[in-house]
């Protein structure tokens, strides 16, 4: 599976075959059936799964142990320029790779990357609301927090460049610094 992940990530779904899969993997073909009788959607299916519920860790590691919110939100997105300078632009979020391609072609996997993403917004919810801020605005900013991100992924992977996932970064350190602002005034 950590094959498969790696190779959606890098290559999107469409541009993984099943023989790349195996090779990566040092495996012998049939095993591929072995374990995922359903084939490439079937993996597909658990590699974004498993990746996708293994990100949730990426608030653990940079928000929740933040003195603010707001430094959590800044270490949150240099760890997403750190990234993409480090492996020349390649890698991004594997879920998002693959969604964009799924979303209106293969209903199995449309509804594991939004099992994924509904996640990610719970786990951020609770981490955000655990700074203080109300559940709704929590939810705002995870929402505003993995939008941004995901933009800023394509737009960095393809222009070669982290401005957008700076200004990716600023933009929600602006909503954070609303939502925080409007907590205090109610």
């Amino acid at each position: 599976m950590a094959a498969g992940a790696e190779l959606f990530r890098r290559n999107g779904y469409a541009g993984t075959g099943l023989k790349q899969i195996v090779s990566e993997a040092n495996a012998p073909f049939g095993s591929l059936y072995h374990f995922f009788p359903g084939g490439k959607e079937q993996l597909g299916e658990e590699v974004i799964r498993t990746s996708g519920l293994a990100y949730i860790q990426l608030f653990d590691l940079f928000i929740a142990p933040a003195p603010d919110v707001i430094s959590g939100i800044e270490a949150f997105f240099a760890a997403g320029i750190a990234t993409l300078e480090a492996t020349g632009y390649v890698e991004g979020c594997p879920i998002a790779t693959v969604a964009l391609e799924v979303a209106s072609t293969n209903e199995p996997l449309r509804q594991a990357t939004a099992d994924v993403f509904t996640a990610w917004i719970d786990a951020g919810t609770e981490k955000f609301a655990k700074f203080g801020l109300p559940r709704d605005a929590a939810r705002t900013l995870t929402i505003t927090a993995v939008n941004n991100l995901e933009g800023a992924f394509v737009l960095c992977r393809s222009l070669r460049d982290t401005e957008a996932m700076a200004v990716a970064g600023a933009a929600t350190v602006d909503v954070a610094r609303r939502l925080l602002q409007e907590r205090t005034q109610l």
